[in-house]
């Protein structure tokens, strides 16, 4: 046979598409160019007369015409007929013709003779068909020499072969297919660029791995390549580009990505749309997604509609998603159903869901069962569950085990649990080191706990000097220093003594509204010393009726000093029989100050009656 020419044709120029690369299935293939059913026929007939006068490129391309019609019978004998006149192109749409009849080995035979001759096209598909025999060697060879002569589809191949073998050469070749075009080397090349960062995208030093991954999802999806719109919709929504990263799920997700529909949903419910989001939810669900699933659970649950939740729910867990069984178990705890709650949660919990056992632990220890509590605890916390490590640390103090206890209570603290940190800093200070409680006291404050941040203040509050004196002995009141601010940040979320003690820090400044405010907020709450403050600051005001209400109330509630107050105010009313009746309250309650004053009192009141 002659040897064969360079001549382009609509195989090598990408306006017909190769068969045999379709084994590629998430391969990017160049499509047919959209031509006009007319215009399509009269180049059929230009080509067809001029194959009868013996053109060879006629032949060729009018075989190739047929072959991408799929009239086989059409198009053999002109591609056999160009391919002796020695068209390589021909020879390499004949190795696809005869590989779609399912002569595998003839169709090897034409592939060689074209890729000797040149044809980047039928390399790729000699090296294919190697690579299915599991004659790698013979595979990499023509692959690589596809690759090298600018075929988009041999250098993506060639990457998904040395990716295979773990060769770092790998992605050269797919930054080379992805650089030419092919869409599923640009989705690859980006989700090994994602792996070297962290778990949510992270990229900690590396912002320009981040910059490159998200680049090469933008090229994929913007080729239709829909699970590469899904993670560009993702990268979007964590930088909080919340419109653009709806624009990608919505593509994505009428392409047919479930996961894209469900990210969808929670896009549109966390925006107020709620109804458009169980559209999304249910389409996804019915496409498998168990989170999608577990969504519309909630949301019926939300409702009340607790049987389609408990549907929904059981989807999920169809669907493979250990959330299902989870939530089956909240949902029957609510219901108080425990003895289903424990089932489902077992189910999860076995499953290797760390909340489930954590959930099952706690329903367990409420039942009493601290003996079966303790190593679902263990395994939830090993397995990173911060509560759990938590709740065996109240476990074990509740045991008396405290330097077990501490251990995990410092664990949890270490990954941002609040109320572990407050444990440990009340540790830390029983211990005496003051530096370490004032570190996780402030973690813990940080957080939101109103009784680290009283604590806090506490600690703070011991080493404030003494407010210094004015020249004529009266106190000179500053600014408020930290410790009063941890103080009213503890008040200002309900804590009684950070509340009282807030009063009294304002009284010293000689704002008795702001005092009498917070004494009031204090003994609202139930707070005996803020009744009693309260009382005292409305003494002095003038309003001793009230004042009286207010200690009455201090003193019901078992503060002496209160119950003296009592005594007094009556015994000065001349009521002496109700101020005995307090005199001896007071004693009874103490301490021992006014227990002594109160007897005192007592016994000169007695002696006044028995008069």
């Amino acid at each position: 046979m002659d040897v064969m020419g360079d001549k382009a044709t609509l195989l090598e120029t990408g306006s017909f598409v190769q068969p045999a690369d379709f084994s590629e299935s998430t391969g990017d293939l160049s499509q047919p160019m959209d031509r006009d059913e007319t215009g399509e026929a009269a180049e059929e007939a230009r080509q067809r007369l001029a194959a009868q006068t013996g053109d060879v490129e006629a032949m060729s391309v009018l075989g190739a015409l047929l072959l991408r019609r799929g009239d086989l019978d059409g198009a053999e004998p002109h591609l056999r007929a160009a391919t002796a006149a020695g068209d390589r192109a021909a020879a390499n749409n004949l190795g696809v013709l005869l590989h779609q009849r399912g002569y595998a080995e003839d169709a090897a035979g034409w592939w060689r003779i074209a890729a000797v001759a040149g044809s980047a096209a039928a390399a790729h598909a000699l090296g294919r068909h190697h690579r299915e025999r599991g004659d790698e060697p013979a595979a990499e060879y023509w692959l690589r020499q596809s690759a090298e002569q600018g075929h988009a589809l041999g250098a993506y191949a060639l990457a998904d072969l040395l990716e295979h073998r773990a060769d770092t050469g790998a992605e050269q070749w797919m930054r080379i297919a992805a650089e030419r075009g092919h869409r599923e080397a640009a989705y690859r090349l980006a989700r090994a660029l994602d792996r070297r960062l962290g778990p949510e995208g992270d990229v900690g030093d590396d912002h320009g791995a981040g910059a490159e991954a998200e680049q090469w999802y933008r090229q994929a999806a913007a080729r239709g390549h829909r699970r590469a719109a899904l993670h560009l919709g993702a990268i979007l929504e964590r930088r909080g580009a919340l419109k653009e990263a709806g624009r990608w799920y919505l593509t994505s997700a009428k392409d047919g990505e479930a996961r894209a529909a469900c990210a969808l949903g929670f896009l549109l419910r966390d925006a107020g749309d709620t109804e458009s989001a169980a559209v999304w939810w249910l389409r996804a669900a019915q496409d498998g997604d168990g989170n999608a699933a577990n969504a519309l659970g909630a949301l019926h649950a939300e409702r009340g509609e607790s049987q389609t939740a408990e549907r929904w729910y059981r989807a999920a867990m169809d669907a493979g998603d250990d959330n299902g069984a989870y939530n089956l178990g909240l949902l029957c705890a609510e219901q108080g159903r425990t003895a289903q709650a424990e089932q489902w949660y077992r189910r999860a919990a076995y499953a290797g869901h760390r909340e489930a056992a954590n959930a099952l632990a706690i329903l367990l220890l409420q039942g009493g069962d601290t003996a079966g509590a303790e190593p679902w605890f263990s395994k939830a916390a090993e397995a990173g569950s911060v509560d759990a490590a938590f709740n065996l640390g109240i476990l074990f103090a509740g045991r008396g085990e405290e330097a077990v206890a501490l251990r995990w209570y410092e664990r949890a603290a270490a990954a941002g649990h609040t109320e572990a940190a407050l444990q440990v800093g009340i540790a830390r200070l029983r211990d005496g080191d003051e530096t370490e409680a004032e570190r996780h006291l402030r973690c813990a404050a940080g957080g939101g706990s109103a009784e680290a941040a009283y604590r806090l203040a506490t600690v703070l509050d011991a080493r404030r000097p003494p407010v210094p004196a004015h020249s004529l002995g009266e106190p000179v009141h500053t600014g408020k220093s930290e410790c009063e601010e941890w103080y009213e940040r503890a008040a200002s979320q309900g804590h009684r003594r950070a509340q009282v003690r807030v009063g009294m820090l304002a009284a010293a400044r000689g704002d008795v509204v702001e005092a009498a405010r917070w004494y009031r907020e204090a003994a609202e709450a139930g707070s005996r010393n803020g009744a009693f403050n309260l009382g005292l600051l409305l003494a002095r005001e003038g309003s001793d009726p009230e004042a009286a209400v207010w200690w009455t109330r201090a003193a019901d509630a078992g503060h002496g000093r209160a119950a003296l107050r009592l005594a007094l105010v009556y015994a000065r009313r001349g009521e002496l029989a109700e101020g005995q009746r307090w005199a001896d309250r007071a004693v009874a309650l103490g301490p021992a100050e006014v227990s002594e004053r109160a007897a005192r009192l007592r016994d000169a009141l007695r002696e006044e009656l028995s008069a």
